[in-house]
């Protein structure tokens, strides 16, 4: 038998974004047949690169009718909190309605194959408005609870993953890396050498990127049919515990400024169902703190 008939096919969307060029290097490693999809096409070696707008229907459906896909990994959509408020449309037309096209297609064309939907810590509780707090977070919950819907309604096959705040090497918005960005430009001279931070004890959970996407295999091979898992570390850690880490493994002094260091209640999430099917991380933050450095070193920008 042909060895490539062989092998699961595997569509990435959103591949050319922070965490969809790791998942593409590690199931290319892993031996997957790759579709990566995004809007604008870029170099991906090994892998099959297809230009869709997820908001654009007929390319979505043409999309999983080229691709025919055992596993999906959706990754796509926008995930700025701030610029949220100013483009709240643009966020659920991103978001929701990318996603709904994405699970159409998957209905009428692959309706067995297995998708893993990439939501967030910030959703918020549905029930309770009070917990609501910016229209990135509307549109992941939104982007979660229309899975979740068409998962019951048409016995698709949907798990859905729930990351920390990523962290890893590459381009990100994550407050690691734009601490770890101002260091690297302090050490070559073209940064003032002071970091600030607005509230020194504000408290995050942060899992590395790589091993996030090694979660996101496992949820294809093991995860339980219509689950939500969380992804996370055993710890949270303040911003001040992390700013210190970075100025042990920096090339220069600098001081830490701030507004205020108030410290916020932090509950780490329960990852307890997927480390029984098998999954652990393998990354230390102070080993993810370094490969950011070490980056954004390397980086020109």
């Amino acid at each position: 038998m042909d060895s490539k008939a062989m092998r699961k096919r595997i569509l990435i969307t959103g591949a050319s974004g922070f965490t969809g060029k790791h998942a593409v290097v590690h199931f290319m490693k892993k031996d997957y047949e790759v579709t990566a999809a995004m809007r604008k096409e870029m170099s991906c070696e090994g892998a099959s690169v297809v230009s869709c707008d997820l908001e654009n229907e007929d390319q979505v459906m043409k999309l999983i009718e080229d691709a025919n896909p055992h596993y999906i990994l959706h990754l796509a959509g926008q995930n700025h909190v701030g610029s949220s408020w100013e483009q709240p449309l643009s966020y659920v037309n991103s978001n929701v309605i990318g996603t709904l096209h994405l699970l159409e297609a998957v209905r009428k064309k692959v309706p067995t194959a297995r998708i893993v939907v990439a939501g967030s810590a910030l959703q918020y509780n549905p029930s309770d408005s009070s917990t609501l707090t910016h229209p990135y977070s509307f549109s992941k919950t939104m982007q979660i609870l229309v899975s979740e819907a068409w998962a019951k309604l048409y016995n698709l096959d949907v798990v859905t993953a729930k990351p920390s705040n990523l962290i890893g090497p590459g381009h990100s918005n994550g407050v690691c890396s734009i601490f770890a960005k101002k260091i690297a430009a302090m050490e070559k001279g073209d940064e003032k050498k002071e970091l600030h931070i607005s509230n020194l004890e504000a408290r995050r959970n942060f899992i590395d990127v790589r091993d996030a996407v090694a979660a996101y295999e496992h949820l294809f091979l093991f995860g339980q049919r219509k689950a939500v898992y969380e992804i996370a570390s055993s710890a949270c850690y303040s911003l001040k515990e992390v700013a210190s880490m970075l100025r042990t493994l920096a090339h220069v002094d600098f001081q830490i400024t701030n507004d205020e260091a108030n410290s916020e209640p932090f509950l780490i999430p329960d990852t307890s169902p997927l480390q029984l099917i098998g999954w652990k991380p393998n990354y230390s933050l102070e080993k993810s703190l370094l490969d950011i450095l070490t980056f954004h070193r390397q980086t020109k920008d």
